[in-house]
């Protein structure tokens, strides 16, 4: 594969091409993929579009291997799950792959890494092996070129400090926290930095009660005076990532897209800014399966822009950025 080409996808007509490209490559070389599409009984020969691609249910990353013969991983990302429940899997061929799209990702939306102060406060990743996550942000800090660069478990204060430090030397900061620890955090610290750049990555992991998105962004957003709130749509079974700027709109890269499904229909595409189920494609999954049926429930724009609004399954949640609302 042409990764160069992959990740400068300019068009629908090539994001079409390599889609089908990689839809007849994991038909044949993904074996789970390839049994779905047969007990679907669909004619390989007459899919011509993306859009009649199938995807395959994300469940199916909890109970079977899924990557291409004759590849091996190199790494394996889980997904965090309370005692008891079955976590996904997601076996990654080639972590090259994995470092181009959520680097060429992040300069898309954030500009050059170099000039970017990353820091993080994630205890609830960090204290737990699998992360894609932690992955992706250890690669930014160490290729960001500000010596503040690092992650905080419960140290608040050295957070704070750090922070005051930042904003006096006029430098580009991004934030990434999990949600729990941030409400802790301005709990007992106030800072007016409306240039900081807050990436809410989701979840109480049972550390507070349930809150609606809007509710904990305006509360962020107050305390340390910016105008939105960042987030990131990623998880365990994807290699790439769309970024919200904040309202809880997100967009993606060119070489992934964000489809929805009719809840009732699942193999019926529902029309823009209809609420359904929400399909993804991932042209960096190519050594695994690009093509996704998730758990989430959302819907799309006329801009391409696309709005989560939650999951099936309210019992299970789990990833990036899915809160209950």
């Amino acid at each position: 594969m042409n990764w160069d080409r992959v990740f400068a996808i300019q068009n629908e007509t090539e994001f079409n091409e390599i889609c089908l490209e990689t839809f007849h490559f994991q038909v044949e070389k993904t074996s789970i993929y390839r049994q779905y599409v047969q007990y679907l009984n669909k004619k390989i020969h007459t899919i011509d579009h993306y859009t009649k691609i199938p995807f395959l249910p994300i469940e199916l990353f909890k109970s079977q291997k899924i990557i291409a013969d004759n590849f091996s991983p190199e790494m394996v990302f889980t997904s965090s799950g309370t005692t008891g429940i079955t976590t996904s899997k997601h076996l990654v061929a080639k972590k090259e792959v994995y470092e181009k799209s959520f680097r060429t990702a992040f300069e898309q939306f954030y500009g050059k890494i170099d000039d970017i102060a990353i820091l993080a406060l994630l205890p609830s990743y960090l204290e737990r092996t699998g992360s894609s996550l932690i992955y992706m942000i250890n690669d930014l800090m160490q290729h960001s070129q500000q010596p503040e660069s690092d992650y905080f478990l419960y140290n608040h204060e050295e957070l704070y400090q750090t922070l005051i430090k930042l904003k006096a030397k006029g430098t580009k900061t991004l934030l990434f926290g999990v949600t729990f620890a941030l409400l802790d955090f301005i709990e007992k610290y106030e800072l007016t930095f409306p240039e900081l750049i807050i990436m809410e990555t989701g979840g109480m992991k049972g550390k507070r009660k349930e809150m609606v998105r809007e509710e904990i962004h305006d509360l962020l957003s107050k305390s340390f005076q910016v105008p939105g709130i960042h987030s990131e749509y990623g998880m365990t079974e994807l290699l790439s990532q769309g970024y919200s700027y904040g309202n809880g709109i997100f967009r993606h890269p060119n070489w992934m897209k964000i489809l929805i499904r009719e809840t009732n229909d699942p193999l019926t595409l529902a029309e823009n800014k209809k609420t359904g189920a929400i399909n993804v494609i991932d042209l960096a999954n190519r050594y695994s399966c690009s093509f996704i049926a998730t758990q989430d429930l959302g819907k799309i724009y006329d801009d391409g822009s696309f709005e989560v609004l939650g999951r099936f399954d309210q019992s299970d949640i789990r990833g990036c950025n899915l809160l209950v609302q």
